[in-house]
């Protein structure tokens, strides 16, 4: 059903400017031709380009991001990614129009369907993910094809806040408390939430008001569209115990409808967010599909002092006179700088890599694992939302009122925060497990593509979901919020253009927690499912078995192991890979002003940077750590200048 939505979407955008009696007629007469067009191809570059031709500038503005390179060009600050966080730096330091900031990004400018929430999966099939796969790993995905999970990155100007599932968590006070206690000064939860509060733009219902921001760039919003299974979900989760809370305020434990970076009902990118209001600063310019391949470094100074880049298959050199900063995200900043001659030494030197600083950049990896293998039926139509979806009535409501089921996040519409009875901090206010509710399942879409993204082998999806298609079904995620397991990356080779090779090394803690904190959270959701508000509706626990676990009993902690050890997935919030940390930490990459130890005029900014896995989709602190990384630059080169003032440095409003 959803190749047929993105057929009527392409078919229909040419008319967005006649009434809407109209447009819905042109839409009715879209959906039946795509009925009859399987098998075409999205290609959203084109779709954006027709989208633009015909629909003007009223949705969504003409960009001038593929500005051309000038050789040998200088600047102050040169930023590599526009992601979440290089959007934020970009916007932030092009404030003093002093300085001249060149952005680079690799993606290209997305199209406009990035924008409609409810279709974010099918982005991680298109050129706007980088399309990463973890290296096999034993007695782990088992269930997946080649044995190899997936882990989608954006590939765009706003990188991944372009394709991600838009979900706002800050985290937990005690994440940022751990940060600081661990060496990292300024970075506690009171040093770091008036840059939360910096950037937001807070138009959430029940929300703790006086920890919420207002009129920052980002807006951060409630979903119009809500089903009556979240209802269900949400009442369900507070009948067993768990009160309702905003989650981005005060207290995080409990359950509460998502909150999402969402502007009238359409994707609140960082690109949105903070580019599209910078981008005529004469000072600021921006290249897209432009890749960075090494930083310039004086090997007398240890002094970065450039970029080399390439732009329409031509190699350039682009100079910082004060800074360069690494945004390209957990995967691409550690890869630019060991490409560079930074990081471990006989890694490097077995790839013939002159080495520039002995660091271990790469050599930790924390990731959010989840698990989608509970699936529950209901006895009634409360989660219809594919069918809604597909309605053409959807998108007349989505263009007109920026309301109804397109606003969803790809089915995601609540959370919640639990700690379980195997968690080992003794802080009761500190979760270990996140819930999230989705109104459907793999089998949603009749396997179109939430099963591919995750890489569901057919075997495992025809035996467990493919029965499911044409029922009512409902899942809630587990998603271990602090893992004891942990990865790494390292390089392929020196050569830019290959992929870096990842190692989740998922489920190998020595006590096996991870795994228990799994199956507890697992008998959680099953408590969900039994209270009143869910068995009003009949909700159901799917007893099929997994392929590969038939020999456990069913609903045993061991069949539940086995289930794990199949079909978990990342949620695609890798950290660590250029940790902060003090100078005596062996595994810090960069020190608590992001500052790359050994190598002057050098910064990272992402979310590489994190030293813990946060409890927290890793966008929102991304974001922040994009405005703390901006103060700590304006601190510093201001100072150098002189004359600094602390208007000048802490500016808590756009």
């Amino acid at each position: 059903m959803i190749p047929k939505l993105i057929v009527f979407l392409a078919l229909t955008v040419t008319v967005l400017s006649q009434n809407a009696e109209e447009f819905l007629k042109v839409v009715e007469k879209s959906v039946k031709h795509a009925t009859e067009r399987k098998g075409r191809i999205f290609n959203p570059a084109y779709v954006g380009s027709t989208y633009k031709q015909y629909a003007g500038a009223q949705h969504r503005p003409t960009f001038l991001y593929n500005q051309q390179p000038v050789a040998e060009e200088k600047f102050d600050f040169i930023v590599v990614g526009s992601g979440s966080a290089g959007s934020v730096v970009a916007n932030r330091l092009s404030e003093n129009p002093d300085w001249k900031i060149l952005l680079l990004e690799v993606g290209e400018e997305a199209s406009f369907l990035t924008d409609i929430p409810a279709i974010a999966p099918i982005f991680q099939f298109t050129n706007y993910n980088w399309n990463y796969l973890a290296e096999k790993q034993e007695n782990v995905c088992l269930g997946l094809d080649g044995q190899r999970m997936a882990w989608p990155r954006g590939r765009a100007v706003g990188g991944s806040s372009i394709i991600n599932y838009m979900i706002h968590v800050r985290g937990n006070r005690r994440d940022y408390d751990r940060w600081a206690a661990s060496g990292n000064p300024g970075w506690s939860y009171e040093d770091v939430l008036p840059y939360f509060i910096k950037s937001e733009d807070a138009r959430v219902e029940k929300q703790d008001g006086e920890l919420r921001g207002r009129g920052g760039y980002l807006t951060v919003s409630d979903v119009p569209f809500r089903s009556e299974s979240a209802h269900a979900f949400v009442r369900g989760a507070q009948e067993v115990g768990h009160k309702y809370v905003d989650y981005n305020g005060a207290d995080q434990l409990g359950v509460s409808y998502v909150q999402a970076d969402q502007r009238d009902g359409y994707r609140c990118s960082t690109e949105k967010a903070f580019l599209r209001p910078a981008r005529e600063r004469p000072n600021l310019k921006i290249l897209a599909q432009a890749r960075a391949i090494k930083i310039l470094i004086n090997p007398k100074t240890n002094s970065a002092f450039g970029i080399t880049y390439v732009k329409n298959r031509q190699y350039f050199n682009a100079y910082a006179k004060k800074e360069v900063i690494l945004s390209a995200g957990a995967f691409n900043s550690p890869q630019l700088l060991m490409l560079s001659g930074i990081g471990p030494k006989e890694h490097l030197q077995e790839l013939d890599i002159p080495l520039v600083k002995d660091l271990p950049v790469g050599q930790k990896l924390y990731d959010h694992l989840t698990f989608f293998g509970q699936v529950f039926t209901v006895n009634q139509s409360i989660v219809n939302l594919q069918k809604a979806v597909t309605q053409p009535s959807a998108f007349v409501e989505l263009l007109f009122k920026g309301r109804g089921p397109l606003t969803s996040l790809g089915g995601v519409e609540a959370l919640a925060y639990i700690k379980t009875n195997v968690s080992r901090d003794p802080d009761p206010s500190f979760p270990d497990v996140e819930i999230i509710f989705v109104g459907g399942s793999l089998s949603t879409d009749n396997g179109d593509f939430y099963r591919k993204t995750f890489k569901v082998s057919d075997e495992i999806y025809n035996a467990v979901f493919g029965p499911l298609e044409n029922g009512f079904t409902w899942m809630g995620i587990p998603m271990l919020v602090h893992p004891r397991s942990v990865g790494y990356l390292k390089l392929k080779s020196k050569n830019p253009y290959h992929w870096p090779k990842f190692y989740g090394n998922y489920f190998t803690d020595p006590e096996n927690l991870d795994i228990k904190t799994f199956i507890a959270a697992i008998r959680e959701v099953q408590r969900i499912s039994d209270s009143p508000s869910m068995q009003k509706y009949g909700s159901t626990l799917v007893t099929t078995k997994i392929p590969g676990c038939q020999h456990h009993t069913f609903n045993s902690d061991e069949y539940w192991e086995c289930s794990l050890r199949h079909i978990s997935a990342t949620l695609h919030h890798q950290v660590a890979t250029c940790k902060m940390g003090p100078s005596h930490d062996p595994e810090a990459v960069v020190d608590s002003k992001l500052r790359v130890y050994g190598v002057k005029r050098l910064r990272v900014v992402d979310s590489s940077v994190i030293p813990m896995p946060p409890t927290a989709h890793t966008n929102a602190p991304s974001v922040m750590i994009g405005e703390k990384a901006s103060d700590l630059i304006k601190e510093d080169w201001i100072k150098a200048k002189g004359n600094i003032r602390s208007k000048d440095i802490r500016r808590h409003s756009p």
